[in-house]
């Protein structure tokens, strides 16, 4: 998009309304100078070789170069494409079967385990291409959009499980339908779907949408994971074999005869679960094959064609031939415009000058030398008032040296300097991407939403905001678990510890002494007792005395 990257020296046109009137004063206080002299015939003889027609020419040229020069020093640009960082590669949504039939144990140590193993192997070596994920079981759901953040991708896969679709089964065709829902239709890349699935469907309709795909031109490769004799399902939550109504364990095989379909109907191949390099080699050779398009320019760093020195050129016409054009009807050319062209040319110095070195950075960034292109951005701020190209280039210079504070410092000064919204709205983005690299949620998000804010339709800041506000919702959340565990082991300290004190005040209760009665004089004490309860004994049967009577003690 053409734009001045200096619109603040627009504001020399504001002297034009005062030059114009400068001309209106002059014409005026010549005629009353005319007017003034006296007699008319004598005044137009004075006046027999001025030429009023010349002078008002010569006003206008020299008024028509002072606007060229207005815009020449504003600096007219556009984006360079031939510096621009560009990928070719296609867009690939991965639809992964989740249903508890990938559980199965067929293949160790589950079908499930083994297609995340192959997906990753997969994405590592497609550098070049967009990654989605699908996962589908009784529904289908985009766990991931279209990413280039292949790392990202590589996660959202390790963690798919069948706790993530909530309706159990397989429905292939709505897998293939929400994949290509996945896909955006403003881009021109080639689109392929890589269904991967023990291909137990429980909907008839898979083969019907797979035609309709391949029609819009879409390629659909299947792998199919399992053995054709099949295994028995474990429930997690229980430990045992899942049955059906009858009670009869359920036995999961492979329906390869489907898959095949699938393939054949939308431009693919099928292959059945072996090796892995040799299945994810297969697929690579399968998708190199299609032609392709560059469909995507990563703003790493922008290179801008100038258009300043056009406007330079005509005023300095202009003022030659000013120059040259005398006032009198005939008069020897003058050239003393000249200082002021040269003033101008002298002025635009300054900006090809930085140019130059952006330039110069622009190349050793794309050559990966990023020590030197961060010293070339830097030299560009110390001759002008904080370039705004520079420091961009700057800001994703340090990025790659994984520098992230410093490059966040180099994108602010983007954003307060310039007041070019789409440098401004790449500056937003690439903030937040250094902020999430730096694992910063909250700046990260804050930093997404201004770059929507500039252009509602960056499908890259969309995803990334997307992935962020997922991510600080599951830290969130094993905060929270955490805080749960802390206070239940603070509960557990107190119960302990009030357990202790009561130990300890059953301690300090007094406890029964110990007897320190000899055996001997125990023996004595037990005799006299004997004794003494014999004559009481005696002294209740002895006669004139009824058993029945109290016996009274005084």
């Amino acid at each position: 998009m053409i734009h001045f990257q200096h619109i603040e020296y627009l504001l020399a046109l504001a002297a034009l309304p005062f030059i114009i009137w400068s001309f209106i004063h002059v014409i005026k206080w010549k005629k009353k100078t005319a007017k003034k002299i006296g007699d008319p015939a004598l005044v137009k003889l004075l006046i027999s070789e001025f030429s009023f027609r010349k002078f008002r020419i010569k006003f206008y040229l020299m008024a028509a170069a002072f606007v060229l020069c207005a815009f020449a020093v504003a600096g007219l640009a556009e984006p360079d494409q031939t510096h621009k960082v560009s990928r070719t590669g296609t867009d690939i949504v991965i639809a992964l079967d989740v249903s508890r039939s990938m559980l199965a144990t067929d293949i160790k140590p589950s079908r499930l385990e083994r297609a995340k193993q192959l997906i990753s192997m997969i994405i590592d070596q497609s550098p070049e291409d967009k990654i989605g994920l699908v996962i589908f079981a009784g529904r289908a759901y985009l766990q991931m959009p279209l990413t280039i953040d292949h790392e990202a991708a590589k996660m959202y896969v390790n963690t798919s499980h069948p706790n993530d679709v909530p309706t159990q089964g397989t429905v292939i065709s709505d897998a293939l339908r929400m994949s290509e829902a996945s896909f955006n239709p403003n881009d021109k890349s080639y689109k392929s779907i890589l269904l991967i699935s023990d291909g137990e469907d429980h909907d008839d309709e898979a083969i019907t949408v797979a035609k309709e795909l391949g029609k819009n031109g879409m390629m659909i490769n299947t792998l199919g994971i399992g053995s054709p004799s099949g295994s028995p399902i474990t429930d997690p939550s229980t430990g045992e074999y899942i049955t059906d109504e009858k009670g009869q364990t359920v036995i999961s095989k492979l329906n390869e005869d489907e898959l095949q379909k699938i393939a054949n109907s939308a431009h693919g191949i099928y292959q059945l679960y072996t090796d892995p390099e040799v299945i994810a080699q297969n697929i690579k050779n399968q998708l190199a094959n299609i032609e392709k398009e560059t469909v995507l320019s990563d703003s790493s760093y922008t290179s801008f064609k100038q258009y300043y020195y056009y406007f330079l050129i005509v005023a300095f016409i202009l003022l030659i031939i000013e120059s040259v054009m005398g006032e009198k009807r005939k008069s020897i050319p003058k050239m003393a415009s000249l200082p002021i062209i040269f003033l101008f040319l002298i002025s635009s110095l300054p900006a090809h000058s930085q140019n130059r070195i952006i330039y110069k950075g622009n190349k050793a960034f794309d050559e990966k030398k990023y020590d030197e292109a961060e010293k070339e951005y830097r030299s560009v701020p110390e001759n002008s008032d904080k370039n705004p190209t520079a420091m961009f280039n700057l800001g994703n210079t340090l990025y790659r040296k994984e520098k992230n504070d410093e490059a966040v410092k180099a994108f602010d000064e983007v954003i307060r300097n310039t007041n070019d919204n789409t440098l401004k709205q790449k500056a937003f983005y690439n903030k937040g991407v250094a902020y999430q690299k730096a694992d910063k949620l909250p700046e990260c998000i804050t930093a997404y939403k201004n770059a929507l804010l500039l252009d509602p339709h960056d499908e890259d800041a969309r995803q990334n905001l997307q992935r962020a506000l997922k991510k600080q919702q599951e830290q969130q959340k094993q905060h929270q678990k955490d805080q749960d565990k802390k206070q239940d082991k603070k509960d557990q300290k107190k119960n302990q510890s009030s357990k202790n004190d009561q130990q300890q005040q059953q301690n300090n209760q007094p406890q029964p002494q110990p007897s320190k009665l000899s055996k001997k004089d125990a023996e004595e004490k037990l005799k006299s007792l004997e004794q003494n309860e014999k004559e009481l004994h005696n002294r209740q049967k002895s006669p004139g005395r009824s058993n029945d009577q109290p016996i009274k003690d005084w």
